[in-house]
């Protein structure tokens, strides 16, 4: 094993340089951090390192409510030009949070911070610019059409927060407000939705199932290419799939499992058990439990919100067997697909199988 002293040594005799040796450092403590306490083959997956970050979490929580109480205050007292203030508040609470994530995020490598800062920026910029540029009486007579323009302009101003600090979370919140932005285009174009059903049914008439399913897709090419790049899984590359991932797999599986639950077809089990296999198959591929557990989880919500009854609970009680012997079989079940892949799925680009 190389220790940091046989790097300075190697620095000093010439042999790599010193940006070449920041890299190798950077590169060994993410893989420690990231592998250290992994079993072979297992899925890294942090949300805080320490009780100090949960304390640091708490502390924003307390912070952004008494910021929020002041803002309100203050935003009160000017009703006679509310889009006025709106970004005076949003551009001091920008500031604020931007400072909080340089020491939290870029100087002491928090992971719960990071993910509580990302959440807090996005609904900062999300509450300013909705303030300033919608118009409430259109939206209460159901006219989407200024709503848009801020939620799209939030959506740039996080990926601007992402390329700075790089938080994976951050990632996941973009891919969800770019579905928000065009669910509410085809809202303002189309007319808004009269039923759930509507909306995600692709035997419905509009365009918003359709909107769902490309934007999983697309979501899914983007986590693929991140999960591409890092095979093993040891930088922060890897982190941004795993939250795309967790998008994307709802947003694929949402139309085909709900138009195939809302019909009253007697094949809809196995049609259902079908489209959930081939996930399955997908997810052990490319080595991601989380593409998965959201493809079911949300299967599940459904089931057992929207469509009730003796069928759901069946498909409930399958899907949990099928998980658990998932979980005990997993690396057994991949090693073996990965033999029989055909030549060309790029399988050197996806985790080595153990």
């Amino acid at each position: 094993m190389i220790e940091q002293d046989d790097l300075k040594a190697a620095v000093s005799a010439g042999i790599v340089s010193e940006q070449q040796a920041a890299s190798l450092l950077t590169l060994s403590h993410s893989r420690r951090g990231a592998r250290e306490n992994l079993a072979a083959g297992d899925e890294p997956f942090e949300l805080f390192k320490g009780f100090n970050e949960i304390f640091i979490v708490i502390g924003l929580c307390i912070l952004t409510v008494g910021w929020t109480s002041i803002s309100a205050v203050a935003y009160a007292d000017s009703i006679n030009n509310p889009q006025q203030a709106a970004i005076p508040f949003g551009l001091v609470g920008t500031v604020i949070l931007w400072l909080l994530s340089e020491y939290f995020i870029r100087r002491r490598r928090m992971v719960a911070p990071a993910i509580a800062l990302s959440i807090l920026f996005a609904l900062n910029a999300a509450f300013s610019l909705t303030a300033y540029f919608a118009q409430p009486f259109m939206v209460a007579q159901e006219d989407f059409s200024s709503l848009p323009l801020p939620f799209a302009l939030g959506t740039f101003a996080l990926f601007i927060y992402w390329f700075r600090f790089r938080v994976p979370f951050a990632m996941a919140m973009i891919a969800v407000g770019l579905f928000i932005v065009a669910m509410l285009v085809a809202a303002s174009q189309s007319g808004t939705p009269s039923s759930f059903e509507e909306m995600f049914l692709l035997s419905a008439g509009g365009p918003f199932a359709w909107i769902t399913l490309a934007l999983g897709i697309g979501v899914f090419v983007v986590a693929m290419i991140f999960d591409m790049s890092d095979p093993h899984r040891v930088t922060r590359r890897s982190a941004n799939a795993f939250w795309l991932h967790v998008v994307a797999a709802p947003a694929l599986v949402n139309t085909i499992a709900l138009s195939l639950l809302a019909s009253e077809s007697t094949s809809t089990n196995l049609a259902l058990a079908l489209v959930l296999f081939v996930f399955a198959l997908i997810a052990i591929i490319i080595d991601r439990r989380s593409f998965l557990i959201a493809a079911i989880g949300y299967v599940v919500a459904l089931a057992a919100t929207v469509f009730g009854g003796e069928g759901a609970a069946t498909t409930i009680l399958i899907l949990g067997i099928a998980l658990l012997l998932l979980g005990a079989f997993w690396e057994r079940i991949r090693a073996r697909l990965l033999k029989v892949l055909p030549s060309f799925v790029p399988v050197h680009r996806l985790p080595p199988s153990v």
